[in-house]
C-alpha cells in the first residue's frame, strides 16, 4: 500500500491578485445580477421581522419575570 502526500505548492504559486478596477468591475457586474425585493416584498418582511421580534421579546421578559419571582420566592 503506498502512501501519497499531498502536493504542497509555494505561496507564490498562488492565483494571481486582481488589479481594484477588474474587482470593482466584477462587484458591479454581480450586482447587476442581484434580484432586489420590491417596496411591497420590503415592507412585507419588515412587518414579518418585526412582529417575530416582538414576540421573542415578550415571551423572554415573561420568563424572566416568572424566575424572577421564583428567585425570590426561594432566597426571600
Amino acid at each position: 500500500m503506498t502512501q501519497s502526500r499531498p502536493v504542497r505548492s509555494s505561496p507564490s504559486a498562488g492565483p494571481q491578485r486582481t488589479s481594484p478596477t477588474t474587482f470593482y468591475r466584477q462587484v458591479v457586474a454581480e450586482l447587476r445580477k442581484v434580484v432586489w425585493p420590491t417596496q411591497q416584498q420590503l415592507v412585507t418582511y419588515f412587518i414579518v421581522v418585526m412582529v417575530f421580534v416582538l414576540v421573542v421579546m415578550s415571551i423572554v421578559s415573561l420568563l424572566d419575570l416568572g424566575f424572577g419571582k421564583l428567585v425570590f420566592k426561594v432566597f426571600a
